[in-house]
């Protein structure tokens, strides 16, 4: 499941830039299995997050270079972001962790969209970089728009007979975007143009060697879950492009409808004609519980745009 490039229109644009080479950066870090639970969760699925009087420790450590003030509210909103964490047992048995992306795992995220960018809009490997380079001035902007806006990335762990006995793989498996209101609404978003003050969904990706597997619609549902949270705007928007079928008939499924469709005259500016999908959202115990209902259709979690 590729994703699309709309909602990064604003920074990337192949035309007008010339192609740069990405400045050396750090090594990723190590991802520890201990961000997983040792045993497997009795429910299908376990929801945590930490309430507001909790000690801010994970702000401290890794505090947001927002450069503006917040108020009490966001600060709230911002450490419950910072806190949630939703596990799943897929079908095949692996487990998901899906949270808040963090500073050190921007790097892998980047990568991971943009491969799935080269992809989606059919560019050579060479590309890559360019890409690269872009989504990241694109995430650290995202990034500081929090808690208006936050990405969301999930990681598979997956045990595995080695020579030792059991070990676990442990990588990231798709990331997906989503503001809350208008503070954290893209400056530059695809036509057909969504309401700024409504909840956003665009970006979501899952690794191609992972794909099939339900990935894409647990981030989908997290996200929902997070706006139920985080806005008291109960419609929620996403664009899906007329030709990607199989992501169509996930948001059909997860009770998306066609709010309003490109004109045929979008076509002359080499853009693909793209549906905004609109979904009132449930109660957040509603969206909990559908998340709990497995998801088997795989045809609909084929790998194609979102």
């Amino acid at each position: 499941m590729a994703a699309t490039p709309f909602s990064l229109s604003s920074s990337i644009d192949l035309h007008h830039h010339n192609h740069r080479h990405l400045l050396r950066q750090p090594p990723y870090p190590i991802i520890n299995s201990k961000i997983f639970p040792k045993s497997t969760p009795r429910f299908n699925l376990i929801l945590t997050c930490s309430s507001p009087s909790s000690s801010p420790s994970t702000l401290q450590e890794n505090p947001l270079p927002t450069g503006k003030f917040l108020s009490y509210l966001d600060l709230q909103n911002l450490q419950f972001l910072q806190s949630y964490k939703l596990f799943h047992k897929l079908p095949s048995g692996s487990m998901l962790l899906i949270r808040v992306m963090q500073e050190q795992e921007m790097d892998m995220t980047v990568e991971l969209l943009a491969e799935s960018f080269a992809e989606s809009m059919l560019l050579p490997k060479a590309y890559v970089k360019l890409l690269a380079f872009l989504v990241k001035q694109y995430l650290i902007e995202r990034r500081a728009l929090m808690p208006h806006a936050a990405t969301l990335i999930a990681f598979h762990r997956r045990e595995t007979d080695g020579e030792g006995g059991e070990m676990e793989d442990i990588q990231l498996a798709g990331t997906l975007e989503v503001s809350f209101d208008k503070l954290g609404a893209n400056g530059s978003p695809p036509t057909p143009t969504p309401p700024k003050d409504a909840p956003y969904i665009c970006n979501m990706t899952v690794k191609k060697s992972l794909r099939r597997q339900g990935i894409g619609w647990q981030l989908l549902k997290a996200s929902e879950e997070l706006i139920s949270q985080m806005s008291s705007v109960r419609e929620v928007y996403l664009h899906c492009r007329m030709i990607d079928s199989a992501p169509f008939n996930m948001y059909s499924k997860a009770g998306y409808s066609v709010f309003k469709t490109d004109s045929i005259l979008i076509l002359l500016t080499l853009q693909r004609r793209k549906h905004l999908m609109c979904k009132q959202l449930p109660p957040a115990t509603n969206i909990i519980s559908e998340t709990n209902a497995s998801y088997n259709d795989d045809k609909n979690l084929a790998p194609t745009d979102v």
